[in-house]
């Protein structure tokens, strides 16, 4: 499916004016809609001295992207009971010098410095895993754990660690294994394959660009490394949107999703999950992340309410494409929305449930529980439409537990009289009737 020529128009202009207004050597991008790729393009020259122009199938360095991939690793081994969020460094990393959990440094507030102690940037040299962990312990806790947000390129590094630990196998193996390949994302590796762009800085008075010297990441392999294209960036978009769940529950990706930490403090205006960023654009939040390599910028950001999603590429060690990411999504929203999904009718629900339904009072306020897609689903009668529910499962014969939404995780219990009939709910501890009623 193509985009409407007016869209496609709108979006070859704006890509077209960044690489122009940012001076980029190149740029490729690509938007995804409803889960297909809809429109893509590329501008300028992947590699100028040999003036081979671009192409939408041309590999760019992703950079800090691998993060996202390192944390769905992680996810993965949790879903599977070889670790868990909250375990601490040490339990997977024997006599690990820094030993924040695992939650903290999916979501960079482990507090550990931002890169190795090493001055791996200055000499070009990044420690491979047995120096890494010989000599972690000269890195600095730079902020109390859970302080504040903290970008730490060190805490992935020690993921990627941890994934090798708790699957027994390599790093890159394990991603490509257990993502990659059962993805399809057949251009995404971990050394760059061929058409691949050449990585320049911009020279700042002239038009001119200067190579890139590339980057072997050693240890970092986990928080930089990987090379795709802006196609297998917007697969990878749908996933974070509508995973796959034979690959990682549905649930699961929400969790990546779910905001850990503010990351701006002054205006709110983003934040970060495990394992990806969570930018605002007005009331649409997008979840993705950017990445930065000498000679390379990226972006992948989707907007899973609206089920839009971009991957901008570019091989220029300078550029903001998180801007264009916004501009983007939202002009596809805009001219080409996707459409609410139908209402459909769905099986009845089971005998036991039908006198849980209908309207219920915790004291005077009303909210209505529903059955919907094989769960409860509770709401206020002027919850906003954005709002979600809160969806609860049976747990026990009179016991359930609210999966999602508002009070996530609480426990609703029913209680009976002498014949089985139902007195009243208790809902996180308070009494839900169905008539208006004081607390005692």
């Amino acid at each position: 499916m193509s985009a409407p020529e007016t869209l496609a128009a709108e979006l070859e202009r704006r890509v077209r004016r960044e690489q122009r207004d940012q001076r980029l050597p190149s740029i490729a991008a690509a938007v995804l809609r409803d889960g297909e790729r809809i429109w893509e393009t590329a501008v300028g020259a992947a590699d100028v001295t040999a003036e081979r122009a671009a192409t939408p199938d041309t590999q760019y360095r992703l950079g800090s992207i691998t993060k996202t991939f390192t944390a769905a690793a992680i996810m993965q081994l949790r879903d599977a009971g070889k670790l868990g969020l909250e375990d601490t460094l040490d339990k997977h990393i024997d006599a690990a010098a820094h030993a924040p959990t695992l939650r903290r440094l999916l979501s960079h507030t482990s507090g550990l410095q931002r890169e190795t102690h090493d001055d791996a940037w200055l000499k070009a040299r990044f420690a491979d895993v047995p120096e890494l962990l010989e000599t972690l312990g000269d890195a600095e806790q730079v902020l109390p754990p859970g302080a504040r947000f903290h970008y730490s390129n060190l805490a992935f590094a020690l993921l990627g660690v941890v994934v090798e630990r708790a699957s027994g196998l390599p790093y890159a193996r394990y991603v490509q294994d257990r993502l990659l390949t059962p993805l399809g994302l057949t251009r995404t590796t971990f050394e760059p394959e061929q058409p691949a762009a050449t990585g320049y800085l911009v020279q700042p008075y002239v038009e001119g660009v200067w190579d890139e010297p590339p980057v072997t990441t050693g240890a970092w392999i986990a928080a930089g490394q990987m090379w795709g294209t802006v196609s297998d960036l917007c697969t990878w978009a749908s996933f974070l949107a509508e995973p796959d769940e034979s690959v990682l529950a549905r649930g699961t990706v929400e969790e990546m999703r779910t905001v850990q930490t503010i990351d701006d403090h002054v205006r709110w205006s983003g934040g970060y999950g495990l394992g990806l960023m969570l930018q605002r654009d007005g009331d649409r939040i997008l979840a993705g992340h950017g990445g930065s390599m000498p000679g390379f910028i990226a972006a992948v950001y989707v907007s899973p309410s609206d089920k839009v999603g971009v991957g901008i590429l570019t091989n220029s060690s300078s550029a903001d494409l998180g801007a264009l990411a916004k501009r983007l999504v939202a002009a596809t929203v805009d001219q080409w929305p996707v459409p609410p999904a139908p209402w459909q009718a769905e099986e009845p629900p089971p005998e036991h449930v039908l006198p849980l339904l209908g309207i219920w009072f915790m004291e005077a306020e009303a909210f209505t529980l529903r059955w919907k897609d094989g769960k409860l689903d509770a709401r206020f009668p002027d919850d906003p439409a954005w709002k979600p529910s809160a969806v609860i499962v049976q747990e026990s014969e009179d016991r359930w537990r609210i999966e999602s939404g508002w009070e996530q995780g609480e426990a609703l219990r029913v209680e009976r009289d002498a014949d089985g009939n139902i007195v009243r709910l208790v809902l996180s501890g308070y009494p839900v009737t169905r008539e208006p009623s004081l607390w005692v």
